[in-house]
């Protein structure tokens, strides 16, 4: 069964960094769209990043352009998501996502992780 769990969230203090890392496991995301979501509390859920199977195509959401960078290592079968220059408002849960086969960078997402913690105080 596929199965995508992230690691590297928790508490940094704003301006500070953190690599978030997503580990797929059951079956090869290679030719897949993989990506992140956060969602804080109260509100919507937010594409934050996303990426084809070989780099070349890249999606950022307009908050995080120019601080966030998301990029995979197919042999690995991982997706990472380097945050930069972190602000109180980039608190919240952080999903990896992964699409079924190629398409679209917004979607839609078949498979997702179950989310880790991004604490940014000010």
């Amino acid at each position: 069964q596929a199965q995508l769990v992230e690691s590297g969230g928790g508490l940094v203090q704003a301006g500070g960094s953190l690599r978030l890392s997503c580990a797929a496991s059951g079956r090869t995301f290679s030719s897949s769209i993989m990506g992140w979501f956060r969602q804080a509390p109260g509100e919507e859920r937010e594409l934050v990043a996303a990426i084809n199977w070989n780099g070349g195509s890249l999606h950022y959401a307009d908050s995080v352009k120019d601080r966030f960078t998301v990029s995979r290592d197919n042999a690995k079968n991982t997706v990472y998501l380097q945050m930069n220059s972190l602000k109180p408002e980039d608190t919240a849960v952080y999903y990896c996502v992964a699409s079924s086969s190629s398409g679209y960078l917004t979607g839609p997402y078949r498979y997702w992780g179950q989310g880790t913690q991004v604490t940014v105080s000010s």
